[in-house]
């Protein structure tokens, strides 16, 4: 009987150590991992009601309301308003070093409203639609932060959690006013994530850009009866882009020019006296991207004088291109392998093949979005997208990932990536995101030899001169830049 005894107790302490050793080393097996895994109705709730109420850059007042209270609720503090900008904040958790931050958006695109079916149908005609999928982005952030919050509490940990509320970031670049004011000051590391048709660490550079407003004035008059007595504004408008339109021949492969009328005046028979013209200027590199910007303003000026009008420009705002942190990548990599890729059930992926059968694609496409890929070299910008991310990826060193948000093959800024990211897809693909911010986080808490490595690179890469100089200027956030006039 003693023996029996003995054996049975000799047992479970060795279950219990063997159980002790598997939670150890399991990384999963944490208060943050665990907070998300019983979080996911939560999250769902959301981000859908902010998929529901798509708001344009620096409009976004019920979205970052949202943000806000959750992370009140969850004992963050949060300054709002910042950097002169209503829909901003910045929210902290916990004190010391290091600080740890994580970037939210949160605003929607014009014009592509989309209901959560596999086929197009705006739920308002012309209306909003979370295309680049922020809704998912903004809360996979604050659902990241809060986890990262549990940890640091459950394990008595000393650290700080920020998260960067950021407004505007489809031209706006609120990122870069919280640059200029110093708000990412005394902050470590900062995370990024970003909704995608798969899962990997992004390591593009992109492109810088400036985004400028040129506004021609002519003098009205009566297009038939006295045609003579008048000077076109759009004229000039049309001159100057018929200029840009040639020089685009000599000007770099990898740089990227377009624009939209925003006013070429009123009625065919009065000449205008006003029109406006709203440029993108890009480039990998922004002393490339300087000359260029120099160079159109020269047509600017050119097509006033040839029209006899003349014409005055408004940087809107610019932003910087990326510098990759390689060591942040491998470390987020790691992250991601452990998290893995998203696991479509048998709803989510019907619904996904009808949206790849219209995009005239074989629903194997979709296999895809369970793997995670593996960590590729940086590739150098060879034209493409740009974001705000860019300035604070030289004031601090940062790291960015994508996770499966849409389904594969849909593209960019579509109905289609509104549609799956206000769905379940969405909502998996966030808690996932969230899950490598907690993990990434708590090596950085952990180890802080992690972060002395990434700053060291981020000198290195950034160079012992380098000056921040925004693109934008000196100007203030261009608040009403959604706002039709």
């Amino acid at each position: 009987m003693k023996k029996t005894v003995l054996l049975l107790c000799l047992t479970a302490i060795f279950t219990c150590a063997q159980a002790q050793k598997k939670s150890k080393n399991n990384p999963l097996d944490n208060a943050a991992i665990a907070y998300l895994d019983r979080s996911f109705g939560l999250y769902d709730r959301l981000q859908k009601q902010i998929w529901s109420h798509p708001e344009l850059g620096f409009l976004e007042t019920l979205s970052s309301a949202e943000h806000q209270q959750h992370l009140r609720d969850n004992g963050f503090t949060v300054e709002a308003g910042v950097a002169g900008m209503p829909t901003a904040y910045v929210a902290t958790y916990g004190q010391g070093a290091p600080v740890i931050g994580i970037l939210a958006e949160f605003d929607a695109l014009p014009g592509l409203s989309q209901d959560t079916v596999p086929y197009r149908k705006p739920l308002i005609e012309g209306g909003n639609g979370h295309a680049c999928g922020h809704n998912v982005f903004g809360v996979g952030s604050i659902a990241g932060a809060v986890a990262v919050k549990q940890w640091l509490e459950a394990n008595h940990r000393e650290g700080t959690v920020k998260v960067y509320g950021t407004p505007a970031e489809e031209g706006g670049g609120g990122k870069v006013y919280m640059v200029r004011e110093g708000l990412f000051k005394g902050t470590d590391i900062v995370l990024d994530w970003h909704p995608g048709t798969g899962n990997a660490v992004s390591v593009g550079t992109g492109t810088a850009i400036q985004m400028v407003d040129y506004t021609f004035r002519g003098i009205a008059a009566h297009a038939a009866a006295t045609p003579d007595k008048g000077r076109s504004a759009l004229d000039g408008v049309e001159a100057f882009n018929y200029m840009v339109n040639l020089l685009r021949e000599h000007v770099p492969a990898s740089s990227r020019i377009h624009y939209v009328i925003v006013n070429g005046g009123e009625a065919p028979n009065v000449v205008p006296d006003y029109a406006k013209v709203s440029y993108y200027i890009r480039s990998p590199k922004r002393e490339v991207l300087k000359d260029l910007t120099e160079w159109i303003g020269q047509a600017a000026e050119g097509a006033a004088r040839g029209t006899q009008t003349t014409v005055s420009s408004e940087i809107i705002s610019g932003f910087y291109e990326l510098l990759g942190n390689r060591r942040l990548q491998e470390l987020v990599q790691q992250k991601l392998e452990i998290v893995g890729g998203v696991l479509y059930d048998e709803r989510e992926r019907t619904f996904a093949a009808e949206i790849v059968r219209g995009l005239n694609l074989n629903d194997t496409i979709l296999n895809g979005v369970a793997k995670v890929q593996p960590l590729r070299e940086e590739r150098p910008s060879q034209g493409g997208g740009s974001t705000d991310v860019g300035d604070v990826s030289w004031n601090v060193p940062t790291v960015s990932f994508n996770t499966a948000v849409f389904v594969p093959g849909s593209a960019g800024h579509s109905w289609q990536n509104v549609a799956a990211g206000g769905a379940t897809i969405g909502t998996k693909g966030l808690i996932n995101a969230a899950k490598v911010f907690a993990l990434t986080a708590i090596d950085l808490y952990s180890n802080p030899r992690l972060i002395q490595e990434a700053r060291s690179e981020f000198e290195k890469k950034r160079g012992a001169d380098f000056q921040y100089a925004p693109l934008l200027g000196d100007r203030k956030p261009a608040l009403d830049y959604r706002i039709k006039k």
